[in-house]
């Protein structure tokens, strides 16, 4: 019998703000988290991008000295966002055995890689860190929210691109339809705001060029977007099964009805430009919410800010959606936040959940022209989706052509 699968509990740090509530707040007012790099390493490297979206709050603000030592930024990231999603839901009494945490990274711990390298190379292998390896494994995240709730059903790690986020809720939905757990944490981090990556994207012409304006830089749908922002951060939510949410009284933002995983198998950085196999995941999240394209009231869009990824996205929404597209509401929050990487699935899933929540979809800032090739309905200011059952998808597609969909229903 299948369960429903609801949410009750909400954190992020991200370039908006240090927590869910402020960044939320943020997004509504069309605030821009992306400005000027001004580490010394921006000169240094003579980067040719020289903003991103930095997070609001410095996670040496939150965290214990000891936990920004032992940690990758990554971690520390996921870390600051879990245990507020944690304590949002009540911190509820669970069996550590009955407790499982799905926590996805894009990129793992590049700061630790590429410190560890710099170190090895200028002092010798003696005065590399012991903890190294632990730092910047990609399942560093989920051990650290593992070892610190604690949990013990299972610590689960996806690595899809800038679908990981995604994924791994949909992992959780999975894991908590099949009984491995009552309640799980789910979620994706990053920390690339790294020369490397900053330097690497840039090299693929892949990255928006606006040193002089980097707050109008991410124009997703505009006719001058030229690129994505790369943006840092981590959003984590806590799932549970409907009857484990009820028994303990705890509050419900929303269901997570469905969500569904494809793949391109088209090209390793751009997306198949006729968007179908996008297409199949959406239509795939909502076959499993038991739901019709008649159902959706909200989209929020991968939408990077590229020339080619919005159009293929806009293919693919065309493809399922067809004349009611123009009547569906869409959101594009990269604008405002960067994009994040693999963090960027589930900061946008938490934006999803509380515009359902809210009964309010949440501005694209930076659109002053939009593209004729990509009519869509883009909301540029809050605007409330009204009364009744109300159904959003959340898309994010990454490199290598993974595609993840979330669909969310209001309560």
């Amino acid at each position: 019998m299948t369960k429903k699968i609801v949410v009750t509990g909400l954190g992020t740090t991200s370039p908006l703000g240090g927590n869910a509530a402020d960044t939320w707040k943020a997004l509504l007012d069309g605030e821009s988290g992306v400005r000027s790099l001004e580490q010394d390493w921006v000169e240094k490297y003579d980067l040719p991008v020289t903003f991103a979206g930095q997070l609001k709050v410095p996670a040496a603000d939150v965290l214990e000295r000891i936990e920004t030592k032992r940690l990758d930024p990554g971690s520390q990231y996921a870390l600051i966002a879990a245990r507020e999603a944690w304590a949002d839901a009540g911190s509820p009494e669970v069996d550590p055995e009955r407790l499982g945490v799905d926590f996805a990274t894009g990129i793992g711990g590049i700061w630790t890689l590429v410190d560890a390298w710099e170190t090895l190379r200028e002092r010798g292998p003696r005065r590399v860190l012991p903890m190294t390896v632990p730092m910047l494994m990609p399942n560093a995240p989920a051990a650290a929210i593992s070892m610190a709730i604690p949990s013990r059903a299972f610590a689960r790690t996806v690595v899809s691109a800038c679908a990981s986020g995604t994924e791994s809720i949909t992992n959780a939905y999975d894991h908590l339809q099949a009984g491995l757990a009552d309640v799980v944490i789910a979620g994706g981090t990053e920390a690339a705001v790294h020369p490397l990556p900053l330097a690497s994207f840039a090299a693929m012409q892949a990255l928006s060029k606006r040193n002089d304006s980097p707050a109008t830089a991410s124009r997703p749908y505009d006719v001058s977007r030229d690129g994505f922002v790369l943006g840092e951060g981590a959003g984590a939510i806590v799932l549970e099964t409907e009857e484990h949410a009820i028994a303990r009284g705890a509050r419900i933002y929303a269901e997570l009805a469905g969500g569904s995983v494809t793949s391109d198998s088209y090209h390793i950085t751009a997306p198949d430009p006729h968007g179908s196999a996008a297409a199949r995941a959406m239509l795939g999240a909502l076959a499993q919410a038991g739901a019709t394209i008649n159902d959706v009231t909200h989209i929020n869009a991968h939408a990077t800010s590229t020339p080619v990824g919005d159009i293929a996205e806009y293919k693919a929404l065309l493809h399922v959606f067809g004349d009611l597209l123009p009547r569906i509401p869409v959101s594009a929050t990269k604008a405002a936040t960067g994009h994040l990487l693999g963090g960027t699935g589930a900061l946008e899933a938490i934006f999803t959940i509380l515009a359902l929540h809210h009964r309010t979809a949440p501005t694209t800032i930076n659109l002053t022209e939009q593209d004729p090739k990509i009519p869509l309905d883009v909301v540029t200011s809050p605007r409330a989706l009204g009364d009744g059952p109300l159904l959003a998808l959340s898309n994010s597609f990454g490199f290598g052509g993974h595609n993840a969909v979330l669909a969310f229903r209001s309560v």
